[in-house]
């Protein structure tokens, strides 16, 4: 099981670690449909950086990509995990048999 793990890390794509966000925001400018209660969508991603969080705008034909990168990163993410614990198991169960034969001697 871990060596078929291992096997699925390769990337599909690019990787993202980032959060995307939708927020509707108001543009300021007199007149604008935004002024009436009609507010714009704004997408951008929020990521850390030295332990303090960068937000960059992302712009709306970009948005399908940058999901599928984040998708992408959680994968991994998550793959990565499954082979930690599958490790942590393997050094276990030798642990396990090399007492069990040190204490057959």
């Amino acid at each position: 099981m871990l060596e078929s793990r291992v096997k699925k890390m390769k990337a599909n794509g690019p990787v993202l670690a980032a959060s995307l966000t939708q927020t509707y925001t108001r543009c300021g400018r007199s007149g604008c449909r935004c002024e009436k209660g009609d507010k714009h969508l704004k997408n951008q991603i929020t990521f850390k950086v030295k332990g303090k969080t960068k937000t960059v705008y992302i712009p709306l034909d970009l948005v399908p990509e940058v999901k599928a990168w984040i998708k992408e990163h959680k994968r991994l993410k998550q793959l990565n995990q499954e082979i930690s614990q599958l490790a942590t198991a393997r050094i276990q169960t030798y642990v396990s048999a090399a007492k069990n034969k040190a204490g057959r001697r």
